[in-house]
């Protein structure tokens, strides 16, 4: 029996704790078709919070030169970095993926620091060898 490939997600599920009158207010809209569930007011109330403090984002990112979006470090990538004798940085708001081939040694070899504003998805041996770089 062949085993189906899991895609990564391009989406993290969190959990929030919210008061009952504030969930009342959501399931009030919901039901009154403002949006289609809790989850899309949720992501929408997000979403607005985030465009609001759009310019201070902005401001940040450049000052952390922070990359935005889905970066991957790729094995062939981090090959090279090695061969040059070079390390990176990783400052990814977003998600950040290492790739399943990336060889621990090479994770720690290669990558001096690594902060995701996000998610970082990386195999749990690459985790392990970059434990002490993680912010």
């Amino acid at each position: 029996m062949r085993q189906a490939l899991s895609k990564p997600s391009d989406t993290e599920k969190i959990t929030i704790n919210l008061g009952y009158v504030d969930l009342g207010h959501i399931d009030l809209l919901v039901s009154e078709g403002v949006y289609a569930n809790r989850s899309d007011f949720i992501r929408t109330a997000i979403r607005n919070q985030a465009e609001r403090h759009a310019d201070l984002t902005r401001q940040s990112m450049a000052r952390k030169s922070v990359e935005l979006g889905l970066r991957h470090y790729r094995r062939s990538e981090l090959e090279s970095l090695f061969a040059a004798g070079e390390t990176i940085d990783i400052r990814v708001l977003g998600l950040a993926v290492i790739e399943a081939d990336v060889p621990a040694d090479l994770a720690r070899a290669t990558i001096g620091s690594v902060e995701v504003l996000g998610s970082l998805q990386a195999s749990p041996a690459v985790r392990e060898a970059l434990a002490d770089r993680l912010r």
